[in-house]
């Protein structure tokens, strides 16, 4: 099965649960089951080649010149990985179907957990940086929906806050960290990344890079100072935490150290930055959940020990320790995820997690005391489990690494979080399963049914196997990820006994100690309250409080709303880096001459300064300063006409037309005159601000006018490829619907967004009470009786399939002359507009036959299309195709789907417009000012009328 397929499998399979839900509970948990387990069956069919040390890539090149290509890559690691993520997740799928309640969306749930899961696998499968990052933000943003899954509990709202406010801000750092490393080795392909570790490691920006990569993985790994978020995200559903953060989540961090490994590590930063972190997490995380009285706070600090665990291994940079921070990996995996379950199944029969309301459960609930008890022996390192190898082995490599010479520091502390996790593993069994039954149980506890404790129960089954035949059973798994991780052949001597060695006697000592610690737990835990000591998340909400406040008061001393202000500042600033760019920087001589200047052009000119200089002195009077404004615009569109634009000509003045009718419109509502906001010399010092950047805006274009081009121009490309590549030789055109056909086609849907959003402003403003203001409105000044005058009708009729059909030329003219199918749209859009304006908005919606709306939609439709079907023709979204044809008696004559294009961008162009001019009319509406006659005065009625009355 295709790379791609298996990490498309859990996001195409997240559409069905929750569609199935409707058919029943069953039917969404297998839709979900199906999904995930396809993807593994397909992970599982490369398993031989894995072993055997092969690598799988497959890969499509999307965006090669910003260096994003699609690849995926399998190898050791990334098999391992993907492996817990779609076997485990296949067993937390079953343990959720029964867990959650029947008041609980499972289609929701499940849906976020392959959401989840599929960002997982794209993760561990990704062969370029760039998408490994998509990937792990996706990550951040489904386990923040999974752990806020129960919405209605304040605590699972803030803890998927606290996780997605962590790990976010970790993997902006990141994003930076993996971009310098990119820069580095000169390519975002990791494969490519992992054979350059002498260039990267020999580079200056090795160091920032690694503490920014570093960051992302200790934010998402739960690493000291970071690891606060993890018992928080408890809040969630026992599901989720079992999931997140025993084989998924918080694994993510580690996988990215092990990824990169090859390249990073090796070096004392990488040494003292990743073991001491590694080091101190795991200390600081056993300690704690000793003393935790919930049952998933105590995994959840524990999973923070055992996190810090297999980071020390990979910060210590040697072979061995990369071996046994891979089968520490797989160990954890197995243990947690079933303790996490067994949690979950005693909270979810007792209706409790405090361990001290529980107690003497093995007598009610044998079944889940075996798994758990088992379990835990494996998390406390107790033969002949797995989790007693992995220990083993870790212990072995700290009482061999030296820190600051010191070869007793990392050997002692690790045999310190040895004994506080045997200690929390032993009263995981004895608070909760051991001693006297009691009577005041919250419910009355027995074991649940087969569903609920199959999957942990497998997980067990598999810790005791790999406990006592390790090398069978993942032995050959351990070398293949220890090889991606380390790019050598190693061998793991996966094995129960390795003699009498330093490891043992430490080992000893941590089972002893645990017993000794959980005999002294009492008086333990009254010295632990007693002391004074820091609460993470206190130091969380103050830190975020503080900078909401810092946020807010830059937010309303810099955003207050005043576009004034905001001008200023954005002008000012222009004008001071233009002043130091010219100051500093050297501008060549001249190389054009000034030409002449016709009369016409600079009575035009001053026409134009005139009219802008009068919008500034008169601007309070809003109709004179639309009026002025339109003088202006007529003015530009001239000077496109004078410049050999007559394309931009058309457009402009259309334009013109249109905006200056739906702005007389919006002026029937506003106040004649703009009140005065400002005080005499702050507009004085706008002036000048004002006039010092438009003379330095046109005296660089005027520099620009008289000097060539630094880099040739690509108009020449244009004009060359215009004909032959697309089929036109109206420039202008075949650059807005094929050259860059893409954005013409974004800008039509910005249009239609634009009409759809005037809509829905109108509907949202008239179901107020601003409709009885405007339907008892009284006008300020006389009005015309005759609103609908017979002149007017006559003339727009006459004119109306006059300016359709040269509506219709410029369209079909446009691939060859001026034109096109905008032009064409505004033409057509102006011929409507008349009919509103002489007949009036009631008489010419009731004849509307064509929802607006939908000629928005129907132009997008048609313009996509044309874009999908280049596709077809192995060409990229909206490439031209054209060809002439004969059909007698017509001449021969061009065909070209950029025509197609074209009508798409024609009809948005009309219903866009026509949408917010009927929006705006209906602001205007009033009882009685609707007629079902097309003029208000028509003698030819008046007299039918009086014959009947004589009738």
């Amino acid at each position: 099965m295709s790379l791609f397929l298996i990490a498309a499998l859990p996001f195409l399979g997240a559409l069905f649960p929750a569609l199935l839900i409707r058919a029943g509970r069953n039917a969404s948990a297998s839709s979900a089951a199906l999904a995930t387990g396809l993807a593994f069956i397909g992970l599982m069919l490369h398993a031989p080649a894995i072993l055997r040390g092969d690598t799988v890539q497959v890969g499509i090149d999307w965006l090669p010149a910003l260096g994003l290509h699609v690849n995926f890559f399998l190898d050791g690691l990334g098999f391992l990985f993907a492996t817990m993520i779609l076997g485990i997740g296949l067993l937390i799928i079953l343990y959720a179907r029964f867990y959650l309640s029947r008041q609980d969306p499972m289609g929701q749930f499940y849906t976020y957990l392959l959401l989840f899961q599929g960002a997982m696998v794209g993760i561990v499968l990704s062969d370029n940086i760039l998408l490994l990052l998509i990937f792990w933000e996706l990550t951040s943003l489904s386990s923040f929906l999974l752990i806020g899954y129960w919405k209605h509990l304040p605590e699972g709202r803030q803890g998927a806050r606290m996780a997605l406010t962590v790990t976010g801000m970790g993997g902006l750092a990141m994003i930076g960290g993996m971009l310098i490393l990119g820069h580095i080795a000169g390519s975002y392909d990791i494969s490519v990344i992992l054979q350059n570790r002498e260039a990267i490691q020999s580079s200056d920006l090795y160091l920032p890079a690694l503490i920014l990569i570093l960051i992302g993985a200790f934010t998402k790994s739960a690493q000291f100072p970071f690891h606060f978020w993890l018992p928080h995200a408890m809040a969630a559903p026992t599901p989720v935490s079992a999931y997140l953060h025993s084989a998924t989540m918080v694994k993510a961090g580690l996988f990215l150290m092990a990824r990169l490994w090859p390249v990073l590590s090796g070096t004392p930063e990488w040494f003292y930055i990743v073991a001491t972190t590694g080091l101190v997490t795991m200390v600081i995380g056993a300690v704690i959940a000793l003393f935790k009285d919930d049952l998933k706070a105590l995994l959840a600090f524990s999973t923070v020990s055992h996190l810090g665990l297999i980071t020390m291994l990979l910060g210590f940079g040697t072979e061995a320790a990369a071996i046994a921070a891979v089968f520490h990996i797989i160990n954890h995996a197995t243990f947690k995820a079933a303790l996490f379950m067994s949690a979950g199944i005693v909270d979810h029969e007792t209706h409790t997690r405090d361990i001290k309301r529980l107690g003497g459960l093995r007598h009610l609930m044998p079944v889940t005391f075996v798994i758990a008890t088992v379990a835990a022996l494996s998390m406390a390192g107790i033969p002949p489990l797995n989790g007693f190898l992995s220990k083993e082995m870790m212990l072995e490599e700290a009482s061999h690494t030296y820190w600051l010479q010191s070869p007793y520091l990392i050997a002692g502390l690790a045999t310190l979080a040895a004994v506080f996790s045997a200690a929390y593993s032993f009263r995981y069994i004895g608070h909760v399963f051991l001693g006297p039954k009691r009577t005041d149980y919250p419910a009355k506890p027995h074991d649940p049914g087969f569903g609920m404790w199959a999957s942990p129960a497998l997980l067990v089954a598999l810790v005791v196997l790999i406990g006592l035949f390790s090398a069978t059973m993942v032995g050959p798994l351990v070398d293949a990820a220890a090889g991606a991780v380390t790019q050598a052949h190693p061998h793991a001597h996966l094995k129960l006994w390795h003699g009498v060695t330093p490891a043992l006697y430490m080992s000893i000592i941590a089972v002893v100690g645990g017993l000794v610690l959980l005999a002294l737990h009492g008086p333990l835990e009254r010295i632990w309250t007693a002391l004074p000591r820091p609460e993470a998340k206190v130091i969380f909400d103050r830190v975020v409080a503080a900078a909401t406040t810092l946020s807010q008061g830059i937010t309303g001393r810099l955003h207050d709303g005043s576009l004034t202000r905001y001008a200023l500042i954005m002008v000012s600033f222009t004008i001071a880096i233009s002043v130091y760019a010219y100051a500093t920087g050297t501008i060549g001589a001249p190389s054009r001459a000034v030409q002449a200047i016709g009369v016409l052009p600079l009575v035009v000119w001053i026409c134009l300064i005139v009219a802008t200089s009068c919008i500034v002195l008169f601007h309070r009077q809003r109709f004179l300063a639309l009026i002025l404004i339109g003088i202006v615009g007529l003015a530009v569109s001239l000077a496109f006409n004078y410049l050999s634009a007559p394309d931009l000509a058309l457009t402009q003045i259309s334009v013109e037309v249109v905006t200056i009718i739906l702005m007389l419109l919006a002026l029937n509502f506003l106040p004649k005159e703009t009140p005065a906001e400002t005080p005499v010399l702050l507009r004085l010092r706008d002036g000048v601000i004002s006039v010092i950047g438009g003379l330095g805006v046109g005296g660089l274009i005027y520099a620009l006018m008289l000097r060539d081009f630094a880099a040739p121009s690509i108009s020449e490309f244009h004009l060359a490829n215009s004909y032959k590549g697309g089929g036109g030789t109206n420039v202008v055109n075949v650059i807005l619907v094929d050259f860059r056909g893409f954005d013409t086609f974004g800008e039509i849907i910005v249009l239609g967004i634009a009409a759809l959003v005037i809509f829905a402003l109108t509907e949202a403003v008239l179901s107020t009470r601003v409709r009885a203001y405007l339907l008892n409105r009284e006008p300020d000044m006389p009005q015309a009786g005759d609103t609908h005058p017979g002149l007017m009708v006559v003339v727009t009729r006459m004119m109306m399939p006059v300016a359709l059909m040269v509506a219709a030329y410029i369209f079909f003219r446009g691939h060859n002359l001026p034109g096109g199918g905008f032009i064409a749209g505004l033409v057509a859009a102006i011929a409507v507009i008349m009919q509103y304006m002489a007949s009036g908005f009631g008489w010419a919606t009731e004849r509307q036959r064509i929802p607006y709306h939908g000629i928005i939609g129907s132009g997008v439709l048609i313009a996509a299309a044309t874009g999908l079907g280049a596709w077809f023709n192995g060409q990229p979204f909206l490439t031209s195709a054209f060809g002439y044809v004969h059909i007698a008696p017509l001449e021969e004559f061009e065909l070209a789907t950029a025509a197609l294009f074209d009508l798409g961008v024609f009809l948005a162009v009309v219903g866009a417009v026509m949408l917010a001019l009927e929006s705006l009319s209906r602001f205007a509406w009033q009882p009685g000012t609707v007629t079902k006659h097309a003029m208000d005065i028509n003698p030819a009625r008046e007299s039918a009328a009086q014959d009947t009355n004589e009738v």
